[in-house]
């Protein structure tokens, strides 16, 4: 599965859950941590965990399990890892604390106008 499938999976999956804010951005030319992050915020810590929830069930129904998974049962901030691709999934005051978009801003942001509806 190429990388931009497993975006397409992970991104519709999230979109799906209603995430809201959905940023791909390319970080591959700046380290070594993975090619890409997927981030995304939830209204609750209930939402949160159901949006990370649905991307692992969608990567898992096309063969990708992730290396890690951390985060769950109520936590504000889940990570999942798929060494290429690593997704966040925050509640909206993680997001907004953390700032992954400002931190990475050198990263090319993706356009998944495609992928949402």
């Amino acid at each position: 599965m190429t990388r931009e499938q497993k975006l397409e999976i992970i991104v519709k999956a999230l979109d799906s859950k209603k995430a809201e804010d959905i940023k791909v951005i390319k970080i591959g030319d700046l380290t070594v941590i993975a090619d890409y992050f997927v981030i995304a915020d939830g209204t609750s810590s209930t939402q949160t965990k159901t949006l990370a929830e649905e991307a692992e069930f969608k990567m898992k129904e096309n063969g990708e399990e992730p290396l890690r998974v951390q985060g769950n049962n109520g936590s504000n901030w889940i990570i999942l890892d798929y060494g290429d691709i690593v997704v966040h999934v925050f509640s909206r005051d993680q997001r907004e604390f953390y700032n992954l978009e400002r931190l990475w801003r050198d990263g090319e942001e993706v356009d998944i106008s495609q992928w949402t509806i």
